[in-house]
């Protein structure tokens, strides 16, 4: 368990995909890799007509890439390969036929605004502030900006990946097109995506399918697009720039 775990589910048309890890649900290249298995298996189980994306937890949703790992990363192939595992989700999730519910209970950053970005409907909590803390420690959003930017547009992501620092509210990303509702509470929100859930497990999963395509329209290149932004952060982070910051964020967070 201290390695994380991921958790999948099927029941009445539903398929969950959990994911855990104790240091604020982020992603080690392990998980991402299971990850995106987890979402192309439920998209290959014909018994599924809906999948609900959510973590483990009352708190953070998702941490964002592990700083563990970045600061392990020897060589350019390497930090590609780690980058790519962000690409390999937001992609599995982009190619499949299934209209994807994503569960954001609590803060998220980095790549955890990317998983949020990629759903096709998300749900969150009002605590679910969000945050693209990469210039702050040295890289950019470079693999998860498409996703950000085709779910809030250019304007909204630079916000967002030049205001490194800041948190921005759960209302300020409902606005801005990121979360479709912001509830009060856990409860409500469960609730909410239970209802929705069940809804579309009954819906035609071929007209589902329809509109997936037509919400996805335009990226068919991102295969290469995300293998490209991740080789541009697999160099950064090589940078002593880079490994600094980092190795100081760290410090700041004990």
């Amino acid at each position: 368990m201290t390695e994380g775990q991921i958790s999948t589910q099927v029941e009445n048309g539903i398929g969950s995909i959990e994911f855990y890890h104790p240091a604020g649900n982020s992603l080690p290249g392990t998980l991402l890799h299971e990850l995106a298995s987890s979402v192309e298996a439920m998209d290959n189980e014909a018994s599924v007509r809906v999948i609900v994306l959510r973590s483990r937890g009352e708190r953070a949703f998702c941490a964002g890439a592990s700083f563990d790992e970045l600061l392990a990363v020897e060589d350019m192939d390497g930090g590609k390969r780690f980058f790519s595992g962000f690409a390999k989700v937001i992609n599995a999730m982009r190619r499949s036929s299934k209209l994807i519910i994503g569960r954001v209970q609590g803060k998220t950053v980095g790549g955890g605004v990317g998983l949020a970005s990629a759903v096709d409907y998300c749900l969150a909590t009002e605590a679910a502030s969000v945050k693209l803390s990469e210039l702050a420690i040295g890289i950019g959003p470079f693999v998860v900006g498409p996703a950000v930017e085709r779910k809030i547009g250019l304007s909204a992501m630079s916000q967002l990946a030049i205001d490194a620092s800041s948190w921005y509210p759960a209302q300020w990303a409902r606005e801005k097109g990121l979360f479709t509702h912001v509830f009060e509470d856990i409860e409500s929100m469960d609730a909410a995506c239970a209802a929705l859930a069940e809804k579309l497990a009954g819906s035609n999963p071929e007209a589902m399918a329809h509109l997936k395509r037509i919400f996805w329209a335009g990226t068919e290149h991102w295969d290469e697009l995300l293998t490209e932004r991740a080789a541009i952060s697999g160099e950064l982070v090589l940078s002593d720039f880079t490994r600094n910051a980092i190795a100081s964020f760290k410090a700041q967070k004990r």
